[in-house]
């Protein structure tokens, strides 16, 4: 007893293990939870009962379509990875309020941003601190779940008499000190642009990576676990200087992978008077510190407001010092360097790498620089990007192209019946059919309406009795149809989602031509190495079209898809009338367009 999987979809997997799977710049990315709709709690009340939405307004931002949770898609090149994600987390977000009592509204809420993001695989380098770059507000790169990472600022300084968001000064709000009571339990918040990011510890990511955080389902908090952990942080992110940022457990030795794993020790401490550093609290807030005089390039004299219940220790980065600037020494006083990381082996880079840490206390809490420092450690060649700007290779598809597996998860040696289980994607619909014997292709179907499963990633379906039917039996599982949802570029009609490889979604298709007034039987090839890639072979197309500007469009009237090699079959009857010329073959699988322009004549 077996279900039959789609030779396309096993070659692929096999491909992908033996290959670029190897590389921790694609491997590391969370794809499990890519055909999950985004949900938010939008009070307090509905995260208690675990009531959640996948639309939402606020009168600012709407999310009026389901959108799907993160990394959509994956590209490469020999020198870039591209992502492109909504910029949702696949956990649910929310509830956000204004105020730690939670009386208070918070404005914004998460929209999907459609995110094309480029990061380069070849990191480079200058040592000296007045050559580095300053980290920038908005995403300096991008969690693995396809969240944008925020630097420790909230965009607020002081302007010499007042705190400003469009002023310039040398004394920079740290967000987790000043908007910590705005986040989530994921520890996230959005800005006015509905981009939703970390500036801090992303707890609930890394408990989806199963990085020693706990969480309660009743109250629906996460914590740092209080148990020894065992085993190095996983990578939660990539910089766009072309680094990665792990959680916050390393090894006890940098360059020692036997040395036993421990929490990283940052190397800022706040300007209190401890460790022979200045007391602000005492002399007032009249020079910033030394790392800050070498990053801006500045004189020490920069003057701040007083320590003061309005104006905290700790309110501002400039309140932290740099232990390396007090005498203290990296590797044996403390792990991690003025832009919050180290040169050190990591399970993925047993031969070395430079890395950030998430920083945290002994409690679990933020502390800063929570991610990176002021100031990228490589040079910063990554970034937003409107299109992939060269030919490169699919890695991996999600949302309504992701790959589906199915694979009979259950037989019940007592009553016969049989379970199938397949990755699914939500809002999706699914036809399940049985054969006793392959060779003669006669298919029975079980049910043609099965829903996906909502907000999971796999959907059963149990045939009663399936197993004391046959001494054999093979199933398939197609995806008949798909919810109307926000689209991803890639994801949007060929016209609003083009690539710009010189290949087409098309390989090829035989023949090429008729005669008006005949009928035709057309094998199409769909191109793998498009971008976006085509959907797996156990996917029939929604239709197939002839068209021509200015010529009436020639429908397919039947078509169908091996779901072995993914060779489409697609029968047409040339009208008389059909204007001659020649006419783009569009294959349509559900809202995404594939097509081969000029690539038919009618004669």
């Amino acid at each position: 007893m077996k279900a039959i999987l789609p030779v396309s979809v096993v070659a692929l997997l096999f491909g992908l293990a033996t290959g670029a799977k190897a590389d921790p710049q694609l491997s590391s990315w969370l794809e499990t939870y890519s055909t999950k709709y985004a949900r938010i709690y939008t009070s307090d009340a509905n995260k208690t009962s675990g009531t959640s939405v996948t639309t939402w307004t606020n009168g600012t931002q709407t999310q009026s379509l389901p959108a799907y949770a993160g990394v959509q898609d994956i590209y490469y090149s020999s020198s870039w990875i591209y992502l492109r994600t909504t910029g949702m987390a696949s956990h649910i977000m929310g509830p956000w309020y204004g105020n730690s009592a939670h009386t208070s509204s918070f404005p914004n809420d998460p929209i999907n941003q459609d995110v094309l993001y480029r990061i380069p695989r070849t990191s480079t380098l200058t040592t000296a601190p007045t050559s580095k770059t300053l980290t920038t507000l908005g995403a300096i790169g991008y969690f693995v779940d396809g969240v944008a990472m925020y630097d420790s600022r909230d965009g607020y300084v002081w302007t010499g008499s007042t705190e400003s968001s469009s002023g310039t000064g040398y004394w920079n709000r740290e967000a987790y000190k000043n908007e910590g009571a705005t986040f989530d339990p994921g520890y996230a918040h959005q800005d006015q642009s509905g981009t939703y990011h970390y500036h801090a510890n992303p707890i609930a990511l890394r408990y989806q990576l199963g990085d020693h955080v706990d969480f309660n389902s009743s109250t629906k908090a996460y914590t740092e676990s209080t148990t020894t952990p065992t085993k190095h942080s996983p990578i939660l992110g990539w910089v766009a200087d072309g680094y990665p940022v792990y959680g916050p457990y390393g090894y006890s030795s940098a360059l020692d992978a036997t040395s036993g794993v421990r929490r990283m020790i940052c190397g800022y401490q706040l300007r209190d008077g401890t460790n022979g550093s200045d007391n602000l609290t005492s002399t007032g807030r009249t020079t910033i510190p030394a790392w800050a005089q070498r990053l801006y390039g500045v004189s020490a004299s920069q003057s701040g407001p007083n320590v003061s219940t309005t104006y905290p220790l700790g309110r501002y980065m400039e309140d932290y010092l740099y232990l390396g600037d007090l005498g203290k020494v990296q590797g044996t006083d403390f792990d991690l360097d003025v832009y919050n990381g180290r040169y050190c082996v990591t399970p993925e880079f047993p031969n070395g790498t430079y890395a950030y840490f998430v920083s945290i206390d002994t409690s679990g809490t933020p502390v800063f620089p929570n991610n990176i420092g002021r100031a990228f450690y490589g040079n910063v060649t990554g970034g937003i990007k409107t299109a992939v700007p060269e030919t490169v290779t699919s890695y991996f598809a999600g949302g309504e192209n992701a790959q589906e597996v199915a694979s009979v998860s259950n037989i019940n040696t007592t009553s016969g019946n049989v379970t199938i289980t397949w990755s699914s994607t939500e809002g999706g619909t699914y036809q399940v059919q049985a054969t006793n014997d392959l060779t003669s292709a006669s298919w029975s179907t079980l049910t043609s309406s099965q829903a996906a499963t909502t907000n999971d990633v796999s959907t059963s379906y149990v045939e009663s009795g399936g197993a004391t039917s046959a001494t054999k039996r093979f199933y398939k599982v197609t995806r008949t149809a798909l919810a109307s949802h926000d689209l991803t570029t890639t994801d949007a009609t060929s016209s609003a989602g083009t690539s710009t490889s010189t290949t087409q979604g098309v390989a090829s298709l035989s023949p090429n031509s008729a005669s008006a007034g005949t009928k035709i039987a057309l094998t199409i090839t769909m191109n793998s190495s498009y971008v976006p890639a085509p959907p797996a072979a156990s996917n029939p197309p929604t239709s197939i079209t002839l068209t021509k500007s200015g010529a009436t469009t020639i429908t397919a009237s039947s078509s169908s898809r091996d779901s072995s090699t993914g060779t489409i079959y697609a029968v047409f009857s040339i009208p008389s009338t059909a204007t001659t010329g020649v006419y783009t073959l569009n294959v349509v699988f559900n809202t995404h367009t594939w097509s081969f322009t000029s690539g038919f004549t009618v004669n």
